[in-house]
């Protein structure tokens, strides 16, 4: 195969999901000229994510650290959505709608109890309802929801359109798109300089961004010892139409733990309801199951009956990005050049705002934002920490 050498940029990002888009953008908006790799920008986990930004109920023990990151990018949410909608000239579905976290069981309420109690030690703000309250809130629930968790704060995005957008803002403040799959990392004199790309152009540049979320691990010519703890993290997904004779069906996203299984339903402004989602360690499959589909029908029908009279519109599978410790990797490698924006596993579109921040004053300014430094790749290499 014939190489080709193409003109350089200051920044190159491999991977065109929301996660190096806004990398993209924060970096040239910060002066930088800018390149992104990806055969299909947009596309990848974003298509399948629910966009809840739920920084409150989306807490889990011994995640507090990662919880001042997601709180600071739920808190930039509604500037970043204004800017990023007026850079694109396109709407992204923020709805600041709220979430409602409920109980269908005694197992069930107690650990929702535990729930609120760590998220008032966590100085978050929730407030708990009877089943009776939870049912005015949302008439559609089931007679048998024993209490549940009102987070005013906890809004959603439409990921779809927030990917589109994105590419969009890219496309017009002047970013270079390589529609093709990067094959390798280029490596010259010891430091990261570009991409071999599948058609044999090479992109070179200053600095390299690795931001191919679940495929982030897999790209050839990294170096071991720098390679992503990177793995994929099974998620299937339901979408349902509410036909007007049965709006309002849902004023906010609801999520519950029924069985032991987590579901949630999102309702969209334009009558779009998503159902997810499972968690399944499948290593790359992304095949849609039939007891996927019947275990996520089944525990959203439990929480609301009404729910199986609804048109169902699509089924769909993707893959997280998942890290040992279910933090994202942000931040400079032990490969000069080199830096990571990957392994968001489950926090991918809330997180959104504050990586592209962090990601773009790494790129022109050398360090990382104190809110970003603890998620440092160097985290996984004790012994060989990487200063930011």
């Amino acid at each position: 195969m014939r190489m080709h050498r193409t003109n350089g940029s200051d920044v190159l990002v491999i991977g065109g999901g929301i996660i190096g888009l806004v990398t993209a953008w924060r970096a040239t908006q910060r002066g930088l000229a800018t390149a992104v790799v990806d055969p299909a920008p947009g596309g990848g986990a974003a298509q399948v994510a629910a966009g809840m930004l739920a920084a409150v109920t989306e807490l889990h023990y011994g995640e507090e650290t990662l919880l001042g990151l997601n709180v600071a990018s739920a808190a930039r949410y509604p500037a970043f959505a204004a800017e990023l909608e007026a850079a694109s000239g396109q709407e992204i579905g923020f709805r600041a709608c709220g979430t409602l976290a409920v109980a269908l069981d005694a197992d069930d309420r107690a650990h929702l109890r535990e729930l609120h109690a760590l998220q008032r030690r966590s100085g978050l703000d929730s407030e708990w309802l009877t089943g009776r309250e939870c049912r005015r809130l949302e008439p559609m629930l089931a007679p048998g929801v024993r209490g549940g968790l009102r987070v005013d704060g906890d809004h959603q995005v439409d990921p779809r359109r927030l990917a589109a957008a994105l590419v969009a803002a890219c496309e017009r403040a002047g970013v270079v798109f390589h529609r093709q799959r990067a094959e390798r990392l280029s490596v010259t004199g010891g430091r990261a300089a570009g991409a071999v790309l599948a058609d044999g152009t090479q992109p070179v540049a200053d600095q390299v961004v690795l931001a191919a979320g679940s495929l982030s691990g897999r790209l050839a010519g990294v170096p071991e010892h720098v390679l992503p703890p990177v793995r994929p993290v099974k998620g299937q997904v339901l979408r349902l139409a509410v036909p007007p004779a049965y709006a309002p069906f849902l004023s906010r996203t609801v999520r519950a733990v029924v069985r032991g299984s987590h579901v949630y339903l999102v309702p969209r402004e334009n009558g779009e309801l998503v159902i997810g989602a499972t968690s399944e360690e499948m290593g790359w499959d992304t095949t849609v199951t039939a007891g996927g589909v019947y275990e996520l029908l089944r525990d959203a029908h439990e929480l609301m009956p009404g729910i199986t009279e609804l048109p169902l519109t699509e089924t769909l599978a993707g893959l997280r990005p998942a890290s040992p410790d279910n933090a994202p990797l942000l931040g400079r490698t032990a490969l000069p050049g080199l830096h990571l924006a990957t392994g968001h596993h489950r926090n991918g579109v809330l997180l959104t705002p504050v990586t592209g921040d962090a990601m773009a004053q790494l790129l022109a300014e050398g360090d990382l934002p104190e809110v970003a430094r603890p998620f440092s790749p160097g985290r996984f290499s004790p012994a060989a920490p990487v200063r930011q």
